[in-house]
């Protein structure tokens, strides 16, 4: 069989989703504020909270690294980012009025769901990858 189209792409791409999602969740919780300020302006803010969500960007940025590593971890791994990513862009649709300055939520809906829409090509390409 022909291998799929992108399936050379796959793990650059997983490399930095992994790397990017460690960054991420470094900067929540080395620097909530700047998080809050920069990134996530969804009042009111709570160090708290944003430091415990990056506890879950570290984890995926680092099951992400594994994956790009072992393939038999990518179909899992991607499908629960694809997941979250949706269920993630549904929360900032349903707020996406809410953030500080208000034009910020259209751009931070479309960010996320654009990540939800890239995972679900990577997990065709990796399921494709797993029948060949």
């Amino acid at each position: 069989m022909t291998e799929p189209r992108g399936a050379r792409a796959l793990p650059v791409i997983l490399l930095t989703f992994g790397l990017g999602h460690l960054l991420l969740g470094l900067l929540m919780a080395a620097a909530p504020g700047t998080f809050f300020e920069e990134i996530g302006p969804y009042p009111p803010q709570n160090d708290h909270y944003i430091r415990d969500t990056s506890t879950f960007y570290l984890a995926l940025g680092t099951v992400a690294l594994v994956a790009w590593r072992r393939p038999s971890w990518r179909v899992p791994v991607i499908a629960f980012a694809l997941i979250q990513y949706a269920l993630h862009a549904v929360n900032h649709l349903i707020d996406i009025g809410e953030a500080e300055p208000e034009s910020l939520g259209p751009v931070n809906f479309a960010s996320i769901a654009v990540t939800a829409a890239a995972l679900g090509w990577m997990l065709y390409v990796a399921l494709a990858q797993e029948r060949t």
